[in-house]
C-alpha cells in the first residue's frame, strides 16, 4: 500500500452505509495500492472524533502525506476538523456544518439502526462540538449537496465552504442520490490515484 482514504460516516449511519460501500468497491477494484479505512465510530461526537484523530494520526505514520479523507453528513465535519488539524485534502458529502448549532434538539436516547445499539446524547455532548469547530482552508475541500437534503440546508454547506470546489445538485436527498458517479473525481481530488 502506498497510501490511504479514510471515510468518516455521519451520525446515525457506520461503516455499511451505501456510500461507504461503493467507495470501497471501487478503490478495491481501481487503486489496489490505496488502502480503505472506514472506521465504525462512536455514537457520541467527542469519542467519535477521538477515534478518527488517532486513525489519522495511524495513518499519517503509515503514509506521510498521502491520506485523504470522505466524510458525510456529521463526518463531513469531521472530516473537516481532521483536515484543518493535519492538513489533509477532504471531499464532503452534505457535510454538516457547525452542528452545535442545531444539535440541542438530538439530545435524548437514540437508536442506531444499522448497529442496534442504543445511546443517549447530552448537553456535554453538544459541548464537544462546539469544542471542535475550526475555519475551512478553501483549497482542501470539495463539497457536495444536493438541494433536497432532507436533514441539512445545503445553502450553510456553500456559504460555509464557499471560496472550496462546490458542486450543486438539484433535487437528491441526505443520502447524495447517484454518489457513484463521482468515485473517479473523488480519488482524482484526494490526489491518491
Amino acid at each position: 500500500m502506498t497510501a490511504a482514504v479514510i471515510y468518516i460516516h455521519g451520525f446515525l449511519s457506520s461503516p455499511q452505509s451505501l456510500k461507504a460501500q461503493q467507495l470501497g468497491e471501487f478503490v478495491a477494484a481501481q487503486h489496489p495500492d490505496v488502502e480503505y479505512i472506514v472506521p465504525g465510530l462512536a455514537n457520541n461526537p467527542g469519542e467519535a472524533c477521538q477515534q478518527v484523530d488517532q486513525l489519522v494520526q495511524d495513518c499519517l505514520r503509515r503514509y506521510p502525506g498521502l491520506l485523504g479523507l470522505v466524510g458525510s453528513s456529521l463526518g463531513g465535519f469531521l472530516a473537516t476538523v481532521m483536515a484543518e488539524r493535519y492538513d489533509l485534502p477532504a471531499v464532503l458529502i452534505n457535510p454538516a456544518v457547525a452542528p452545535h448549532n442545531f444539535a440541542e434538539h438530538f439530545i435524548g436516547d437514540h437508536r442506531n439502526p444499522y448497529t442496534g445499539v442504543d445511546f443517549s446524547l447530552g448537553q456535554a455532548d453538544i459541548d464537544a462540538l462546539r469544542g471542535m469547530a475550526v475555519s475551512p482552508t478553501a483549497s482542501r475541500y470539495w463539497v457536495l449537496v444536493q438541494e433536497a437534503d432532507e436533514i441539512l440546508d445545503y445553502r450553510r454547506a456553500l456559504d460555509f465552504y464557499q471560496s472550496s470546489k462546490l458542486t450543486v445538485e438539484a433535487g437528491g436527498d441526505h443520502s447524495f442520490q447517484g454518489f457513484d458517479r463521482y468515485l473517479p473525481a473523488v480519488m482524482d481530488f484526494l490526489q491518491l490515484a
